[in-house]
């Protein structure tokens, strides 16, 4: 029996199926996923890009009439002024020197003082030439007798002459002699005149009136006809003048007034333009232009009598030539440059504007005249021009504040607003 081996194989295990529950599919999961992560996605989209608020009508967006400030086109008058830079200017500046040589003895004026003309101010020593003139004197006496002396012989030979008494060349020499005393007689006279002259000079007097400054020399030192500085200056402050220049190109129409015998207002201001210092009137023009600057100066003469002006101060002039009557006057801001070179935003009765070329006059302050191209009484737009056009839709708000007219001109203009019953949105 042959040896086999029996291979014994197990029976195969039945495999048995897993249950439902545990074969879920996963897609489900992946669909939960992404939603989820969409909605954290909206979530961070919400709260890091707010919503924009709403938008609000103004001046710079589109969509509605455009908010702006208007003013009527007054009529009155428009003062042409020329506004320059000016020095005050004595009408005198007086130093006062001696004329001759001596001790100072007195001095009669405190420093600052008011002084009128011929008030005393300082007196030399007058002993020297009190002395010279009491001499000249007694020379003069002398010689008059000589002459007299000479005179009273000539007569003698005079006499002589005709009995045939003496020789005419005796005469004739008498003569002569009687001419010599008569000029010797006229030269001291002369002398004696210039030693009073002198002696009047020990006293010193305002040669005009003003205020005196600060004295240059002390009592009891020996003063000089040289000496640089003087002894006091005297500057003439009531009246006082300021010296200005104006252009050439102003100076036909200044000698035009000038010429018709109007007499041209002045005013002066301080440095900032700010404040009044006083007013006066134009006194003289120069003879000839400068051709380095093509200016020509004026001079101004105010009374100054409370002396706000000072010598040397700097001031702002202006200088009042004409005023133009019954014109169109109209804020400066209304004035707008462009294309149609110089105009206005005239504002129809629809609350449109359309744009009115104009010619402008003369200025002053926050003012300007209109020669021509608009009415008075007309709207125009003085505030929020920045993005209008022709045609646009504007609305009419509350002014900020009316500014002032010039002086002596037409009345501030009066912007104007409309109530809410009117206003269009």
């Amino acid at each position: 029996m042959d040896d086999h081996t029996t291979e014994m194989r197990a029976p195969p295990r039945s495999v048995t199926p897993a249950p439902r529950a545990a074969r879920r599919p996963l897609w489900p999961r992946l669909i939960w996923a992404i939603l989820a992560i969409a909605a954290a996605a909206g979530l961070a989209w919400i709260i890091f890009h707010p919503h924009p608020a709403p938008p609000t009508r103004s001046r710079f967006t589109g969509g509605g009439p455009m908010p702006v400030v208007t003013a009527k086109a007054e009529k009155g008058d428009m003062p042409v002024t020329l506004n320059e830079l000016g020095t005050v200017t004595p009408l005198a500046t007086v130093t006062v020197r001696t004329q001759i040589n001596g001790q100072l003895m007195k001095l009669g004026f405190k420093e600052g003082q008011e002084v009128n003309k011929g008030d005393f101010l300082a007196e030399i020593d007058p002993r020297p030439y009190q002395a010279v003139l009491d001499q000249l004197q007694g020379q003069l006496a002398k010689d008059q007798a000589l002459l007299k002396n000479a005179q009273i012989d000539l007569a003698r030979f005079q006499k002589l002459v005709e009995q045939n008494s003496i020789a005419v060349q005796q005469r004739d020499t008498q003569e002569y002699l009687v001419r010599q005393y008569e000029g010797t007689v006229k030269a001291d006279q002369a002398q004696i005149d210039n030693a009073k002259l002198n002696l009047a000079y020990c006293h010193i007097v305002a040669p005009v009136s003003g205020r005196v400054g600060l004295r240059q020399v002390d009592e009891g030192n020996y003063v000089q006809v040289s000496d640089p500085n003087g002894i006091v200056v005297i500057t003439q402050l009531k009246p006082i003048s300021v010296i200005f220049t104006v252009p050439e190109d102003n100076l036909p129409a200044i000698l035009k007034r000038v010429a018709s015998g109007a007499k041209l207002q002045v005013t002066a201001y301080d440095r900032s333009q700010t404040t009044k210092l006083a007013t006066g009137v134009l006194s003289t023009l120069d003879n000839q232009i400068d051709t380095s600057t093509g200016t020509v100066k004026l001079r101004a003469q105010f009374d100054n009598a409370d002396e706000i002006l000072f010598p040397n101060q700097f001031v702002n002039v202006q200088l009042l030539v004409d005023t133009l009557h019954d014109t169109v006057i109209v804020p400066v801001a209304a004035i707008q440059r462009g294309a149609p070179g110089t105009f206005v935003y005239v504002v129809k009765p629809d609350d449109t504007v359309t744009v009115a070329p104009v010619k402008l006059g003369p200025g002053a302050a926050e003012h300007v005249a209109i020669l021509s191209g608009l009415a008075p009484d007309t709207p125009i737009v003085v505030d929020g021009t920045d993005k209008l056009k022709e045609g646009a839709k504007v609305e009419i708000s509350a002014p900020g504040g009316a500014a002032p007219a010039p002086q002596g001109d037409a009345k501030a203009s009066q912007h104007q607003r409309k109530s809410p019953a009117s206003a269009k949105p």
